[in-house]
């Protein structure tokens, strides 16, 4: 028993102490002959200080201190000891420690102890982990006896298997669970039925680990073969419950709190985690990477970590969101909020990855339809959302955000209305540029890959330097030329699919519903070309008032002689691109020609509709 007046521990068998045993701090009061009975090296100790009153003996460098020995005390008494995966390491490495073997006595301390590890502990899940938890309190000697070595090999083994198989129960989240599939509830099965298993049921478990020993049960679980993605969901799942930047961010739910760790410790453990990490894209989700990273500049980690970290972010930017991309600026030498050159560091890893895989320029006929553009499109959508979200901030130069706005190749943006919206916000933040200043940014985007709406707004837009609002204005006009000819194209195929109408029986019917469409399409074909007449129109009149205006400052500015010259040599080249020049005059005759055709294709439909009801009305 223990004194609660003394840091000591005595024996009450009715007879005084004859040797005193100290364990560090704690002083244990007892008799020679049940401890040399049991034990080698306490014969010997006990031996050697025979010539004293009362014999002293040191052990302390006894594994489990003074812990460990009370139970060995009580063994050697006689006192039955309940073994369990908490004790059974602790009582193993002490009475090897003490030798303690079927020499000395017969069913000895080792012998029960390690028959209780082989047939009971490392037979079932939950005991092996437990024994394996209480090792890091005993090495080495735990690793010298194989402890940990078996412990590992039972866990890995059993983490590669299904479960329901086995008769271990399985420790889900707090549930215990039979082999049976049966809820447990003090070790008495409910009948209630558990979820089904996936292959991260173990996660939970191996995170109470210390990561010394957490990183050898994954070294033992991949010389089994687990699967790499396996892997790295335990290392995620790792990785959120001890970095607490991370667990805020964890989309996985409810998640048990772990103690927490120092700055110095996280660092170090967000470092080997990076290590540990499988390199294959896709297996870490780039969420967490993204978290990763941004908590490796916040703790300060290795050049050498961000720098792996940026890598594996830019192996899979397309599957990043604008949220997570987001990383605001942690070093005090940069004045920009968000952190722009990690995200162009990252752009160039995507490229260079993309470029190893065989991305090249493609067609502009097959640029939709390729699966290998899906990931370069969707970097181009997203990072022209980025720059619309940095673009704002005014410690912003232009030089950082054009470099970024132009990394990408031009094949990559299908249409630059993206790329046109980060440009504008980005001018509306820094009213302060220069002309040239702005359209040097404006050649970022091309206005030939504007579309109709885009180019509305930009035709309108004051922050906008003048001539690449007339590029803009010429281009609309174009589109809404071809609009207006793909609607002139639909009217003649409505035209010809009314040539094969027959009379007769079911079909009749039938058909007069397709021309009861057929009326409704017409009348919105009709309102829309007119909206298109009306729209061609006005933009003829601005494009003729600008022209105007262009001359006078030509001629106006003819006596410095740069500013008339430049004018009258850039808008025209602005013009003629990879097409026929085309004139914004409204004295060429050929859209008052498309809107008389278009008339009379139209008059010319509905009388061809009327003719058919006729017809459809006398065979009824």
């Amino acid at each position: 028993f223990m004194d609660p007046h003394h840091i000591g521990w005595f024996c009450t068998t009715g007879l005084p102490s004859d040797v005193t045993v100290e364990v560090g701090d704690m002083s244990f009061h007892l008799h020679k002959f049940p401890l040399l009975s049991k034990s080698a090296v306490l014969e010997q100790l006990i031996e050697e200080s025979s010539d004293q009153e009362e014999s002293i003996i040191k052990l302390n460098d006894i594994p489990g201190g003074a812990k460990s020995f009370e139970m060995v005390a009580r063994f050697c008494y006689g006192v039955k000891i309940e073994l369990s995966a908490a004790n059974v390491v602790h009582l193993r490495c002490a009475s090897e420690h003490l030798q303690m073997t079927e020499e000395i006595s017969d069913d000895n301390l080792i012998a029960q102890t390690e028959m209780f590890l082989n047939q009971v502990v490392l037979r079932n899940w939950k005991d092996s982990l437990k024994a394996l938890e209480t090792c890091d309190d005993l090495l080495p000697h735990a690793e010298d006896l194989q402890i940990v070595k078996r412990c590992i090999e039972s866990l890995a083994s059993k983490a590669t298997t299904d479960p329901n198989l086995f008769g271990w129960p399985i420790r889900e989240h707090g549930i215990m669970q039979s082999p049976g599939g049966s809820v447990l509830w003090n070790g008495i099965s409910t009948g209630a039925r558990p979820r089904n298993f996936s292959s991260d049921w173990w996660y939970d478990d191996v995170s109470s680990l210390s990561f010394p020993m957490y990183k050898r049960l994954l070294s033992g679980m991949e010389s089994r073969r687990i699967r790499p993605e396996i892997i790295a969901g335990s290392l995620a799942y790792y990785a959120r419950k001890y970095i607490p930047g991370l667990s805020r961010r964890n989309s996985m739910g409810t998640m048990p709190l772990a103690g927490t760790l120092s700055d110095v410790e996280q660092r170090n453990l967000l470092e080997e985690i990076d290590r540990l990490l499988p390199v294959q894209k896709g297996l870490v989700p780039t969420k967490l990477l993204l978290g990763l990273l941004k908590t490796s500049m916040i703790l300060k980690a290795s050049s050498t970590c961000i720098a792996n970290l940026e890598k594996r972010v830019g192996m899979q930017l397309d599957q990043a969101s604008l949220e997570d991309l987001l990383l605001p600026n942690y070093s005090y030498t940069m004045e920009t909020l968000y952190n722009v050159e990690c995200v162009h560091r990252i752009l160039e890893h995507f490229l260079a990855m993309d470029q190893a895989n065989g991305g090249c320029s493609p067609c502009i006929d097959d640029m939709m339809a390729s699966p290998s553009m899906i990931p370069i499109t969707a970097v181009a959508k997203l990072l022209d959302g980025y720059l619309a979200e940095v673009a704002p901030d005014v410690n912003l130069k232009p030089p950082k955000f054009q470099a970024l706005a132009s990394a990408l190749p031009e094949y990559a943006r299908p249409l630059d209305d993206g790329l046109y919206r980060a440009i504008d916000v980005y001018l509306k933040a820094h009213s302060w540029l220069s002309e040239g200043e702005r359209e040097q940014l404006c050649r970022l985007m091309d206005c030939q890959k504007l579309s109709l709406e885009a180019c509305t707004h930009a035709a309108q837009n004051e922050r906008l330097p003048l001539r690449v609002v007339v590029q803009v204005l010429f281009f609309e006009q174009l589109q809404l030329r071809t609009s207006i000819a793909g609607c002139l194209l639909v009217s003649d195929n409505l035209e010809g699919s009314s040539r094969p109408l027959r009379s007769g029986g079911v079909a009749m019917s039938g058909e007069a519903g397709g021309w009861s469409a057929a009326v409704r399409e017409n009348q919105v074909l009709k309102v829309g070309m007119d909206n298109m007449r009306m729209r061609l129109a006005e933009l003829e009149k601005e494009c003729s008032d600008m022209r105007q205006e262009i001359e006078k400052l030509g001629r106006g500015g003819g006596g410095g002689g740069k500013s008339g010259g430049g004018w009258a040599s850039h808008v025209p080249r602005r013009f003629s691109l990879k097409m026929k020049p085309q004139m914004c005059s409204t004295q060429e005759g050929s859209v008052s020609e498309q809107q008389k055709s278009m008339s009379a294709k139209l008059d010319k439909l509905q009388a061809k509709l009327s003719k058919q009801k006729r017809q459809l009305s006398a065979d009824a």
